[in-house]
């Protein structure tokens, strides 16, 4: 099992100097608004990613009115312990080590403590853009696959690079059609094995979110996820000839990877305007639950699964069956945080799971 032994917080968010141990499997984290659950499970989830969870810079999350940070934990898998910490300078400059030795690349940690975390404004992964489901499917790629991950940031580099040029054409009238073309093969090159790679992923991924959804919902709907890519209206380098046109009029490059979508419905009612808070909300624990399935699988152990504020908007049977399935089913370790005290710990002991609930 990989777990969290311990970690340690200086002048991360709210905390100055403090020290948390975890010696229990299920931990609960409970406390008013403010008083640090999350930045707490943000600080877990830095450990676990190199950023935090939120899109904050780093040193956005040193403790207000200082400059730098630290955060180190100790991570435990199988019989193996491993020494983890993130040290951001005053100057802004990052260092992550692991086991005393620093990362080259920051993106070679990514893996190696599978994390999944669920928050109250994941909820934009249903009812937001695009960008923010191609960015949830990504993530979970990329804690598997190493090569994907290098494979994206490499496209999005040459994407950048594809717009560049359609701006400097709109600009100025001329166009480098040679190395316009070189980023164009680039392109279709990377993304033909993004395309492959998520839809690989995606063909496993929706029956088991599905399933997730019909278990925490009681079986009350019926739940529809689809794959939506251009790449599957034709080959991808045929399809940017077809719209060079299009994309020298809008300075931008209109098809490929970068606007793949999955679309959701219930009861063939499209899911962003049909569905409840209750919905939405169980959908988005279906997803994130489908995503510690998958790499569950991949890994042959639990990703540490973080909750944060969880419990509201989701009525008495639907919050049962969440906890069952995450702290029950689920053998790896959890982490819940709550603005009530007596709920989560009343929850936590209706579920006879070996748990330990800390009071900020």
């Amino acid at each position: 099992m990989l777990s969290l032994h311990n970690i340690s917080l200086v002048q991360f968010r709210n905390y100055e100097n403090v020290h948390f141990s975890f010696p229990k499997r299920i931990t609960g984290i409970a406390g008013k608004n403010g008083s640090g659950k999350t930045n707490l499970l943000d600080a877990v989830y830095y450990l676990c990613f190199t950023k935090s969870y939120f899109g904050k810079t780093d040193l956005q999350n040193a403790q207000y009115g200082k400059k730098g940070f630290r955060v180190g934990g100790t991570f435990r898998l199988a019989e193996t312990s491993s020494e983890t910490v993130c040290i951001v300078r005053e100057t802004g400059k990052k260092e992550f080590t692991l086991n005393n030795a620093a990362y080259g690349r920051m993106a070679e940690h990514i893996g190696k403590f599978p994390c999944v975390m669920i928050a109250p404004d994941d909820i934009a992964i249903i009812t937001e853009g695009s960008e923010e489901r191609r960015k949830f499917i990504d993530y979970t790629i990329s804690q598997m696959d190493a090569a994907y991950l290098q494979t994206l940031i490499d496209y999005n580099k040459i994407l950048q690079q594809r717009n560049s040029l359609l701006k400097l054409q709109a600009d100025t009238g001329k166009m480098d059609e040679a190395l316009f073309q070189v980023f164009s093969d680039q392109l279709v090159q990377a993304g033909n094995i993004i395309f492959k790679k998520r839809t690989d992923f995606l063909d496993g991924f929706i029956p088991v979110a599905v399933a997730l959804y019909n278990d925490i919902s009681g079986h009350r709907e019926q739940l529809g996820i689809r794959y939506a890519s251009p790449l599957q209206k034709g080959e991808f380098g045929e399809l940017l000839r077809q719209n060079k046109s299009r994309d020298i009029l809008l300075q931008r490059t209109t098809q490929g990877v970068h606007r793949d979508d999955l679309e959701f419905d219930l009861e063939k009612i499209v899911f962003k305007t049909g569905a409840s808070q209750g919905q939405r909300k169980s959908l988005l624990f279906a997803l994130k639950l489908a995503e510690f399935e998958m790499l569950l699988k991949d890994k042959g152990f639990a990703p540490i699964l973080l909750l944060d504020d969880v419990f509201e908007k989701l009525d008495e049977e639907r919050m049962f069956n969440l906890l069952n399935r995450v702290c029950v089913a689920n053998q790896g370790q959890v982490f819940i945080s709550d603005t009530h005290y007596e709920r989560l710990n009343e929850s936590l002991k209706n579920l006879s799971e070996d748990h330990e609930v800390i009071r900020l």
